[in-house]
């Protein structure tokens, strides 16, 4: 079998299982992605999914969707980026078509709510493993400016309300002028 087509198949398995198996929005994406392209075949680094992760989020769409076309690019250029977009919405728009046909027998079963529930705790766990990797990362980049708009986002967000996409303007604006900033400085 050619290795490009051993690759679209890879690519068309993984996504389908991560869109079928992945539960609590588009973040929790993000942890699956890195196991399967970072660790496992090393597709491309922690650092280039995180700077996908941050493409994904600031383009329209659902970002699950989006990380997954990027990944497929980065792995297998633009038909992968197809054969993993196509793969991520498959499953969601399957589920989601039985779930709407069957609301009412879902909303009322008790198993069903406890699934979700269920469901709900481990979605927060990959949430909070994405975290501590993402923070492992800005730490290992040594700079106490990134490393202090952590805290401090996460003050803007979760104790004074501001909204998150605020937050992130503001902290790229930030980044954008400590560019200029050194570049200045070495001049």
């Amino acid at each position: 079998m050619r290795q490009g087509l051993k690759m679209y198949l890879w690519l068309l398995a993984v996504n389908l299982f991560i869109s079928a198996f992945t539960f609590g929005g588009g973040y929790v994406v993000v942890p699956m992605v890195r196991r399967f392209f970072v660790v496992r075949r090393k597709c491309f680094t922690e650092e280039e999914l995180v700077n996908m992760a941050a493409v994904a989020q600031s383009t329209p769409g659902a970002i699950a969707v989006n990380l997954s076309a990027l990944a497929g690019y980065k792995a297998a250029g633009m038909e992968g980026a197809v054969i993993s977009c196509a793969a991520a919405v498959v499953p969601p728009l399957v589920i989601l078509t039985l779930v709407s046909a069957f609301y009412r027998v879902f909303v009322s079963n008790e198993v069903i709510v406890a699934v979700l529930r269920g469901m709900e705790a481990g979605a927060a766990a990959l949430m909070v493993d994405l975290i501590v990797d993402m923070c492992a990362m800005i730490q290992k980049k040594k700079s106490i400016f990134l490393s202090g708009m952590i805290p401090l986002s996460f003050v803007a967000n979760y104790v004074l309300g501001i909204n998150v996409a605020l937050i992130l303007l503001v902290c790229c604006f930030l980044c954008v002028v400590q560019v200029f900033y050194k570049k200045r400085k070495e001049r």
